[in-house]
């Protein structure tokens, strides 16, 4: 979800938008029925969901992705925003923002399994990479909620800045960062799940970035674990983006060459466009793209360099990114390539990194902001904030990327989340 989502106003469609994309729905599946001959075949115990949180209607939207139909309708708690998946069991999380609680869903049987209660105001959340522990900033009690996801409770609280919003984990599961969005900082700790006594632990904290809102986090690299790695965290309130590094395992190649590496500390203030909401982290960690809603463009930053490599114009009020490559089942070529949606354009574009230009573009619905690609990014999932839908666009070829159809998603739809699965037998 664009943390640009709980700063505005939620968004209405007018019964005139919802019923002209109800029509267009119905002309476009039947369109996407002659074409299924086009789509990837799946195995029969293989399972793809999209899970949409709907602010509007206090439930989640379950969408079959090998059928493109709705599957469900699951109630949950009031104002549902942040998502997030397991990566080793098969659920997937709902933050209930005002009703302070996290659902959990069984995606197996996509029914609600448990509720469990948090702190004020929580908005987003992160799962540890063996899916033990889930950790949620909440907004109104500026801490945060330390989740234990086999017994379903929270075992530890910790305090953050002002207003935290944001929470990302390190690969390495060690690490977690977290944006505060009113104090204009970010958090540092160390977390783990062997210490019952002390789960999380308060590391360091680092200030000067006003509206802290959206986070991504490098990932080690395979050849020299515990490597170290960088955070970069954005400035909404202004024009900048903040790049901090996480400290490297003192035992590591990085902290052996280097003693100072393995302290956290501030690297650089970058100067990119205006509000940027949302950033997008290209696989093999070598750009980051910053997502400029008052600006209509991307900024390019280089991972190696710390330095804004250049501003592109990309369409109106982009509010959300996501990079090709991220899947190892992903059928699209190495095209090094990203797509951002603007919120102010009714399109999703795309933008080619090695040539520097926008590719195409393709019309959603209205208001498209939070993105994500099927789990072999033959389709990209685009959640109209405006039009009350999910736009399903076919990524193949890049160059001319086609609407395929519009799914119902409620009239509030805040975060888009994909899970896919194998049932055994």
């Amino acid at each position: 979800m664009s943390y640009r989502s709980h700063l505005r106003a939620p968004q209405r469609a007018s019964l005139y938008r919802a019923g002209l994309a109800v029509a267009i729905s119905a002309v476009l599946l039947s369109t996407a029925a002659c074409r299924r001959n086009r789509f990837p075949s799946y195995p029969e115990n293989y399972r793809e969901f999209a899970y949409v949180s709907d602010g509007g209607g206090n439930t989640v939207t379950v969408l079959d992705l090998i059928y493109l139909r709705r599957d469900k309708t699951l109630e949950v708690g009031k104002n549902p925003t942040g998502l997030a998946a397991n990566p080793v069991r098969n659920e997937v999380y709902v933050v209930n923002t005002d009703s302070d609680s996290v659902t959990v869903i069984n995606t197996e049987l996509n029914r609600v399994e448990a509720t469990i209660g948090v702190h004020h105001k929580p908005y987003f959340i992160a799962v540890s990479p063996d899916g033990k522990r889930a950790y949620v900033p909440n907004s109104g009690s500026n801490n945060i909620s330390v989740i234990d996801l086999d017994s379903r409770r929270e075992v530890a609280t910790v305090a953050t800045g002002e207003g935290p919003g944001m929470a990302k984990i390190t690969e390495d599961g060690k690490t977690l960062v977290v944006s505060n969005r009113v104090a204009g900082s970010l958090s540092v700790y160390n977390i783990t799940a062997e210490d019952k006594q002390q789960p999380i632990s308060f590391r360091a904290s680092f200030n000067g970035c006003p509206g802290a809102t959206d986070v991504v986090v490098e990932a080690d690299s395979p050849d020299y674990p515990a490597f170290g790695s960088k955070a970069f965290v954005a400035c909404s309130a202004g024009h900048q983006v903040m790049d901090v590094w996480l400290a490297a395992d003192a035992n590591s190649y990085r902290g052996k060459q280097d003693a100072t590496l393995t302290h956290d500390f501030k690297l650089a203030l970058l100067d990119v466009g205006q509000s940027p909401t949302h950033l997008t982290l290209k696989p093999g960690n070598t750009e980051v793209f910053a997502s400029n809603f008052d600006s209509d463009s991307i900024s390019e930053i280089s991972t190696y360099t710390n330095e804004v490599e250049g501003t592109y114009v990309i369409g109106s009020k982009p509010t959300h990114g996501i990079a090709t490559g991220w899947s190892q089942k992903s059928v699209i070529p190495n095209e090094d390539s990203v797509w951002i949606s603007s919120f102010g354009g009714d399109a999703v574009s795309v933008y080619s990194v090695g040539d520097g230009r926008m590719m195409a573009s393709v019309k959603t619905g209205s208001k498209p902001d939070a993105l994500a690609f099927s789990s072999d990014e033959h389709l990209l999932l685009v959640a109209d904030a405006g039009s009350a839908d999910v736009a399903v666009i076919r990524t193949q070829p890049t160059t001319s990327p086609t609407l395929v159809t519009l799914l119902p998603a409620g009239p509030q739809p805040n975060d888009l989340l994909i899970k896919s699965f194998t049932l055994k037998k």
